[in-house]
């Protein structure tokens, strides 16, 4: 039996309801185009189809683009004056762009 014929054999609701839950699992994740936000994305996604993949090396020339270097996140925030994070990755992924440049401040206090 072919996914179509299967997918046409079951409720609606119930293969919405899955494809929420999927969803659920796959947000938090943070993904660039590289990375390893997308590795577990895809090793995820393998699991519910058959799904080859590739690792193509950074500077790798693909038509008009090349590859370009692993964005892998691992902390950033804002901190107040009162050492209260007001910005912070761990509460969401959505509060810092991909390929962000790491930087230190120092307060003078």
């Amino acid at each position: 039996m072919d996914l179509l014929e299967e997918l046409s054999q079951r409720d609606a609701a119930e293969i919405g309801q899955g494809l929420y839950q999927f969803a659920g699992e796959l947000y938090p994740i943070c993904r660039s185009i590289t990375g390893d936000g997308v590795r577990q994305t895809l090793a995820l996604i393998q699991e519910k189809v058959p799904l080859r993949t590739f690792e193509v090396p950074t500077g790798t020339v693909v038509f008009n683009w090349t590859v370009p270097k692993e964005w892998n996140i691992r902390d950033a925030y804002i901190k107040a004056a009162d050492g209260k994070r007001v910005v912070d990755f761990h509460k969401s992924n959505l509060h810092v762009l991909s390929y962000y440049l790491p930087f230190l401040t120092m307060s003078g206090n």
